[in-house]
């Protein structure tokens, strides 16, 4: 026979407390002292108990669930980011419901199930939503923050590091190099992101009065990075350097140029990319690339978003913030750069 429901009301018994310190005890947030808390605690364990999350979401009005959608998951960067995003928000005391999707869905079916699940919050991480979209979240008030994606909304806050920056800092350090035939494999250019750090390399390339060779869009494929490495190089003038839009890129156009083409790297050609990956600092890429101040995104989203969800009135806001570059062996660069201080592998200080 099934036993009956604990409730608050026999963990506060046991307890000797009231009904409203044990609320508080297992509200995230709530006040307690450490001694009520540890007798409730003890209490619910003799009992079995375990509070009832969708009741208390009726009585406040909040679910505690954030709804994280999250996309093109053969990059790297997104499942360390997927991990950090989760952590920070269990620690917030929410629970994180994750859909998975790509740059060609329609994310409008995963909103309306983020919707029906009553989440106070989405996350959309490298995930465009439509303005139709946006609206529906807004009637909703539902806030939503960007992460690593930026878009032309006002009703939308984002998170990105500074791609004009980074990409631009890239293209100095490459020509100071002495590099002269350099190109790009461009994140795809129908994201902010792909556009921004295709701007960033030209204008940093033209800087220092340098142009860019060619260019060719990856779309953050492997197999289309791979292609366009050998569209590059196999020709009677390949390029002295090739910028990645970011680092699962690097890897496919370093592997391909490599072991299909045969060519060295740096010898033949240098290759940088963007986000500063962990595999970035393997010995068998050893790459030069961009690093993304992953902590400092993952915190910012999750501050930006509670800001909103504890305070409707709060406007979106828009952050981009400073990576550095890390400097390793995959391209031929200067015997000095006027930056000493952002040298060395920076993923393990994230």
């Amino acid at each position: 026979m099934p036993r009956d429901r604990v409730t608050a009301m026999d963990v506060a018994a046991r307890a000797g407390v009231s009904q409203s310190a044990v609320s508080r005890v297992f509200t995230p947030g709530g006040s307690a002292s450490k001694e009520t808390a540890a007798k409730v605690r003890a209490a619910a364990d003799a009992l079995g108990y375990r509070p009832n999350v969708l009741a208390r979401s009726l009585i406040t009005g909040r679910s505690r669930i954030i709804g994280l959608v999250v996309a093109y998951l053969d990059n790297q960067f997104y499942p360390d980011a997927l991990e950090r995003l989760s952590a920070a928000l269990q620690k917030r005391g929410y629970h994180v419901l994750v859909f998975l999707a790509n740059n060609r869905s329609d994310v409008s079916e995963m909103i309306d199930q983020m919707l029906d699940h009553q989440v106070d919050g989405i996350i959309a991480a490298s995930v465009s939503l439509s303005n139709q979209l946006a609206d529906r979240c807004e009637a909703a008030g539902i806030p939503v923050v960007l992460f690593n994606r930026g878009q032309d909304n006002w009703r939308l806050s984002e998170v990105t590091s500074d791609n004009l920056q980074g990409a631009a800092e890239l293209a100095q350090y490459l020509v100071a190099g002495g590099h002269t035939r350099i190109a790009q494999v461009s994140g795809w250019l129908g994201s902010t992101t792909g556009r921004d750090r295709d701007r960033g390399f030209r204008d940093g390339l033209s800087s220092v009065g340098a142009d860019l060779a060619a260019s060719i869009d990856g779309r953050y494929a492997r197999s289309e990075a791979a292609s366009a490495a050998r569209r590059l190089c196999d020709g009677p003038h390949p390029p002295e350097a090739i910028f990645c839009g970011n680092d699962h890129m690097a890897f496919a156009v370093m592997d391909a140029l490599r072991f299909d083409l045969g060519m060295s790297i740096p010898g033949d050609v240098s290759i940088v990319g963007f986000d500063d990956v962990p595999m970035a600092a393997w010995k068998s890429y050893d790459l030069t690339t961009w690093s993304q101040p992953a902590r400092a995104m993952v915190d910012t989203t999750v501050d930006t978003l509670m800001a909103r969800i504890d305070d409707r009135t709060t406007h979106p806001k828009k952050h981009a913030l400073p990576g550095r570059l890390v400097i390793r062996t995959s391209a031929r660069g200067p015997a000095t750069w006027p930056r000493p201080d952002k040298q060395g592998d920076s993923h393990a200080r994230l």
